[in-house]
C-alpha cells in the first residue's frame, strides 16, 4: 500500500497554509483522490482573497430566504446562478428565528441549513451576514421586539441585557452555521460581524470587540470576519475594527475610483470590496417606486469587475415582506409590502433587462438553459362579503373578542404598549369612555406624537377618524359622557435603521380630550392570523353587505371569500398577483397564510405578489381581508381580483418632507 505523508508550512507573508504531500508509490488516480479545503483568507501582499490556495474573488448576488417561500429558493438560486454569480449574500434575521425568548424556529420557511445546503449544491458559495443587527428593510432591522421589554435598553453597545441576550442568540445560531464553514466543507466563505456600525449613534468599540469575539469563539480563527460601512471616512471611523476585515458599499453612477479610495484608508491592503452595490433601491408609502437604470449599474459595474473588485449585488432579487416583517425609516416612513428593489430578478423570480445586462458584463455564463419567468395566471374578481358578526366595529368589539383576543382585557389607568402587552405586531385595541359630554367636536389628540404608528378610532360605532404617526395628531370627536371610544392601532413596522431602532409600538403616550388626559382603559392583544389561520372567523358566517349610505371613513371590518382554481388545467396553480378596487388600506390573508399590507390609497403598490405555493387545487380557496379605513362593499357588491401583472408603480402625490438621494442611507435618518 502507498504511504502518505502531510505536511503543513504556514508561510507568514501572506497567511497562507501551503500543504506538502509526501508520496510513494502512488497512482494517478490515487493522487488525484488527495484533496484538501483550505479556509478562504486575505491576502494583504497581492491585495487578494484566496481559497484553496489560489487567488479569488467573488460576485455575489443578495438574497434574503426570509423574503421568499421556501418552495421557490431553488428557482431562485438557479437564476442566480445562471447569470454568472459564484457566489450569494443573504441576511439571518434575528427576530425571524426566536419570536420570543428561547423559542427558535428554523423550520419550513425558516431553515436556514436547508437554503445554504441549497446554495452548495447548486454551486455558489455563501457571504453570510449574520448581525446581531441587518438592516435589510426588516422590522426593527432583525433585531427582536422582546428586547424592549428593558425600556431604557440600549441596542447595539456593550448594554448588560443586550449583550446577555445577543451571547445567547449567537450561542445557537453560529454552532449551527460552523459545519457550513467552507473550510469545513460548506459554502460561506466570510461572515459579517454586525452592519453599518459606523452609522449608528453609539460607537461603541468594545461591543465590536465582544462580537468578534464571540463570533471566534463559535466559528475558529480560520473565518474572514468583515465590516460593511459607507464609503466614507465617517462611516469607516466607528464600523471598522482591527483584526476584523473592512469592506464598504455604494451605489452605480458615483467615481468607483474614490469609493475604493474610502476602503484603503481602513485598509491599505487587501482586495477591493463592495459589499452592497445597489441595483435598485428601497420603497416608501406614500413615494414614487424608486427605478434605477440598467444601463448606469452595468456601467459601474463593468468599472468595479475591471479594477479586479469583488462585489455583491444589492438586491439580486428583492423578494416580498410577506405578513408584518417590512421595516421604517424617520421622519416615520415605512416601507412597502413588495421588496421587488428593482432588482435584476424582480419580486416573483421574473428575468428583467437587468439580469440580461449583468450577466453581459460578467460574462462567466455556465452552461445550460436560463430558467424562465415562472408563469402567471390571472384567475379573476372574487366576491367578498362582509363576515356577518363584524358589520360594524362596535360589534367586532362586543361580540368578536372573545374570537380574535385570546387574552383578554388588561385594565390599565394609562394605554399599555405593545411590547407590554407582549404582542409585537398586528393590532392592538384600546377602550375608554368618554368622560364629559362632547356636543360640540372636541380634539382628541396625541400632544407628544405618541400614536405608533396608526390609529383608527370610533365613537358607540361609528367611524371618529384617524391618528397618525408624524401626521396627524389630533382628530375632533362627538358624543354624550360615557360613550365607549375603541382604538384600534396598527403596528406599521418598526424603524429599521438609526438611532431610532427602539421602536415601541400602541399608544406610547397619553392621549388627551380637551386639555384632559384620558384614563381608564382596557387593553386587548389581537391574535387576528391565529383566527384567520384557524378559519375561526369563517364560522361565524358572512352576509351580503347591507343598505347604509357610503361614508368617507368606516369602521374596521373583516371580509371574506372564496375561488376555486381548476384541477383539469395544466399547471395550475400558478403565481397570481392580488388587487383591491376601491378598497383604501388594510391586511389580507390567503388560506391562512397573511400577504401582507395593501394600501392602494397611499400607494405605489397596489398588487400584492401570491405565490403558487399557498394555493390549491383541491379545495377552494379562502381570502380574508382586514379593510381598516374603507367598506368596499356598501352599498353594493365588492371584490377583490387576482391578475397575472404586478403593478408597483401607480402614480402617487408624496407627502414626504425631504428629497432624498438613491444610495445616500444618511438621508433615511
Amino acid at each position: 500500500m502507498a504511504s502518505i505523508a502531510l505536511c503543513i508550512h504556514f508561510h507568514r507573508d501572506v497567511g497562507l497554509f501551503i500543504l506538502y504531500i509526501q508520496q510513494r508509490h502512488l497512482t494517478r488516480g490515487q493522487r488525484l483522490a488527495v484533496t484538501l479545503l483550505l479556509p478562504t483568507f486575505v491576502d494583504y501582499k497581492n491585495d487578494c482573497f484566496r481559497k484553496d490556495g489560489e487567488e479569488f474573488r467573488y460576485i455575489s448576488g443578495s438574497i434574503h430566504y426570509n423574503r421568499i417561500p421556501r418552495a421557490y429558493w431553488k428557482d431562485r438560486l438557479l437564476k442566480m446562478y445562471m447569470a454568472g454569480l459564484n457566489t450569494i449574500q443573504t441576511y439571518v434575521p434575528w427576530n425571524f428565528h426566536e419570536p420570543s425568548p428561547d423559542r427558535y424556529n428554523f423550520s419550513g420557511d425558516r431553515d436556514l441549513e436547508h437554503f445554504l445546503q441549497l446554495a452548495q449544491d447548486i454551486g455558489l458559495l455563501v457571504v453570510l451576514r449574520p448581525g446581531p443587527y441587518i438592516c435589510g428593510e426588516w422590522d426593527m432591522g432583525g433585531l427582536p421586539a422582546w428586547l424592549l421589554h428593558k425600556k431604557d435598553i440600549v441596542l447595539r453597545t456593550s448594554d448588560t441585557d443586550y449583550i446577555a441576550a445577543v451571547d445567547k442568540w449567537m450561542g445557537t445560531l453560529l454552532p449551527m452555521l460552523k459545519p457550513f464553514l467552507y473550510q469545513n466543507g460548506g459554502p460561506i466563505i466570510t461572515v459579517q460581524v454586525e452592519n453599518e456600525y459606523g452609522s449608528y449613534f453609539a460607537c461603541d468599540y468594545n461591543y465590536l470587540r465582544h462580537l468578534t469575539s464571540l463570533f471566534r469563539s463559535h466559528l475558529g480563527n480560520d473565518v474572514v470576519l468583515f465590516t460593511t460601512d459607507g464609503a466614507g471616512a465617517g462611516y469607516l471611523k466607528c464600523g471598522t475594527l482591527q483584526g476584523v476585515y473592512a469592506t464598504v458599499d455604494f451605489g452605480p453612477g458615483g467615481n468607483v475610483s474614490a469609493a475604493f479610495d474610502a476602503q484603503r484608508q481602513a485598509e491599505p491592503h487587501g482586495p477591493l470590496v463592495n459589499s452592497e452595490f445597489y441595483t435598485g433601491w428601497l420603497d416608501h408609502w406614500g413615494e414614487h417606486h424608486s427605478t434605477v437604470s440598467t444601463a448606469i449599474v452595468a456601467k459601474s459595474l463593468n468599472e468595479i469587475l475591471a479594477i479586479g473588485a469583488s462585489v455583491n449585488l444589492y438586491m439580486f432579487i428583492g423578494g416580498t415582506n410577506f405578513g408584518y416583517w417590512n421595516g421604517a425609516n424617520t421622519p416615520y416612513a415605512p416601507q412597502p409590502t413588495s421588496y421587488d428593489y428593482d432588482a435584476p430578478l424582480t419580486e416573483a423570480g421574473d428575468l428583467t433587462d437587468k439580469y440580461f445586462a449583468i450577466q453581459d458584463v460578467i460574462k462567466l455564463i455556465p452552461e445550460g438553459p436560463v430558467l424562465p419567468s415562472t408563469p402567471k395566471y390571472a384567475y379573476g374578481a372574487v366576491p367578498m362579503k362582509k363576515v356577518d358578526h363584524l358589520q360594524t366595529f362596535k360589534h367586532l368589539i362586543v361580540d368578536a373578542l372573545d374570537i380574535l383576543s385570546f387574552s383578554g382585557p388588561v385594565k390599565s389607568i394609562y394605554p399599555l404598549t405593545f411590547i407590554e402587552m407582549n404582542q409585537p405586531f398586528g393590532f392592538v385595541l384600546y377602550q375608554t369612555k368618554l368622560p364629559v359630554d362632547c356636543s360640540k367636536p372636541t380634539p382628541l389628540s396625541s400632544p407628544l406624537n405618541g400614536v405608533h404608528d396608526r390609529a383608527y378610532v370610533s365613537v358607540d360605532g361609528v367611524a371618529a377618524g384617524i391618528l397618525e404617526r408624524d401626521k396627524a395628531l389630533t382628530i375632533n370627536v362627538t358624543g354624550k359622557a360615557g360613550s365607549q371610544v375603541d382604538i384600534l392601532v396598527e403596528n406599521m413596522g418598526r424603524v429599521n435603521y438609526g438611532k431610532d431602532i427602539n421602536d415601541f409600538k400602541g399608544l406610547v403616550s397619553n392621549l388627551t380630550l380637551g386639555a384632559d388626559i384620558l384614563t381608564g382603559w382596557e387593553v386587548y392583544s389581537l391574535s387576528i392570523d391565529q383566527a384567520v389561520s384557524q378559519g375561526l372567523l369563517w364560522e361565524m358566517g358572512s352576509r351580503v353587505a347591507g343598505t347604509p349610505p357610503p361614508s368617507p371613513l368606516s369602521v374596521p371590518s373583516f371580509y371574506g371569500g372564496t375561488f376555486v382554481i381548476p384541477d383539469g388545467i395544466p399547471d395550475l396553480p400558478q403565481d397570481t398577483y392580488i388587487q383591491f378596487p376601491d378598497w383604501r388600506k388594510g391586511q389580507v390573508w390567503i388560506n391562512g397564510f397573511n400577504l401582507g399590507r395593501y394600501w392602494p390609497a397611499r400607494g405605489p403598490q397596489i398588487t400584492l405578489y401570491v405565490p403558487a405555493s399557498i394555493l390549491s387545487t383541491a379545495v377552494p380557496n379562502n381570502v380574508t381581508v382586514l379593510e381598516l379605513e374603507g367598506d368596499p362593499c356598501t352599498p353594493g357588491p365588492c371584490t377583490v381580483e387576482f391578475t397575472n401583472t404586478p403593478v408597483l408603480n401607480a402614480t402617487v402625490k408624496s407627502d414626504h418632507k425631504h428629497q432624498r438621494a438613491l444610495f445616500h442611507k444618511e438621508d433615511l435618518l
